[in-house]
């Protein structure tokens, strides 16, 4: 399976003209009976191959990771970071695979982001809540610096996602440092920043309406990184997991995932409907079991949601258009075109 940078990397190395791509993209959206766009395509295997490398990776950077740790605690994040990065100059740059692309990514931001805590915890492993605080944040730009670098060698689409989550981190630790006693407005700070993340996922987006370059591969991981972001912490702020779920929450939980669903078809990505999921289930179950429906709540939870859902990937694209419609010329201009 080829993904679109593939195809993108093809045409600037000259092994393919841009009008062979075109035709390449067409042909396939034809066999589907689905545009490109949409799709929503980005590449996690490249062949089995990608699986069996991927678990000699994983044992060897364990291997590396525990080796280090028994010499000192910072040693074996730094062990981990810098072999990652010595494998993906072959597997990432030359061999160009993708799930040990993405694992080498996470072992490099991890293992560098593990070393200052090891040497930290080595020093003094109780701080107090305001030096944690800074911690977090100062490790969190460790992981933004990371990101960045790797990104500037390698360009695996998902590390920006990478370097938004760690700029996250920062963010929420430079906040609990300068504010202490911010208790209460973690989540409300989580939120924030998946919104943000959000914006520049789009920002991403529009830069490729066609879906047809390096950018929307990096524009999925950022929706996939920023919708967790903001979908946990409304529900959480909702209480849906804290308690018994009345047909008031239910009712509010099923009108945040229809609106959920609404940016989803606007944007094309499905990663909010996806990371809410979970709390649309249990708020359906706990209404089930309320009216007296004990052994076949979960039954007729499943049945509703997942006919819902089966509907809405059914008739995407006559419901996309739709929703595009009603926001106008202007937010259609930005947005993913909306095939007829």
């Amino acid at each position: 399976m080829y993904s679109e940078s593939d195809l993108d990397a093809a045409v600037t190395a000259g092994a393919i003209s841009p009008a062979a791509a075109e035709s390449l993209r067409a042909h396939v959206a034809a066999q589907r009976n689905t545009p490109a766009v949409d799709e929503e395509s980005f590449r996690l295997l490249t062949g089995f191959n990608d699986i069996f490398v991927a678990v000699a990776l994983a044992l060897l950077l364990a291997a590396i990771g525990q080796i280090g740790a028994a010499i000192t605690p910072a040693m074996g994040g730094a062990g981990v970071a810098v072999a990652a990065w010595l494998l993906a100059e072959y597997f990432t740059k030359r061999r160009r695979m993708a799930l040990p692309s993405i694992l080498l990514l996470g072992a490099f931001v991890g293992g560098v982001v593990a070393t200052p805590i090891g040497a930290l915890v080595a020093l003094e492993p109780n701080y107090g809540d305001r030096v944690n605080a800074l911690i977090l944040a100062g490790v969190g730009l460790t992981g933004v610096a990371a990101a960045w670098a790797h990104w500037r060698r390698f360009m695996v689409p998902i590390t920006v996602a990478a370097g938004a989550l760690a700029l996250t981190g920062a963010g929420v630790g430079a906040a609990f440092a300068i504010w202490p006693g911010l208790d209460d407005a973690a989540l409300p700070l989580v939120l924030a920043a998946g919104l943000a993340t959000f914006a520049l996922a789009m920002r991403w987006d529009m830069s490729d309406r066609a879906r047809t370059t390096r950018a929307s591969d990096v524009a999925f991981w950022l929706h996939l990184a920023a919708a967790p972001l903001i979908a946990h912490p409304i529900f959480n702020m909702l209480g849906v997991f804290e308690g018994p779920v009345g047909p008031a929450i239910a009712a509010l939980v099923l009108a945040l995932y229809l609106g959920f669903a609404v940016v989803a078809l606007a944007v094309d990505r499905r990663a909010l409907l996806v990371s809410s999921l979970a709390y649309v289930l249990f708020a359906l179950y706990e209404l089930f079991r309320s009216a007296g429906a004990v052994e076949l709540g979960t039954a007729f939870t499943g049945l509703i949601i997942g006919s819902a859902l089966l509907t809405l990937s059914a008739f995407w694209q006559p419901m996309r258009r739709r929703v595009v419609t009603m926001l106008g010329e202007s937010a259609a201009m930005r947005l993913p075109p909306a095939v007829a």
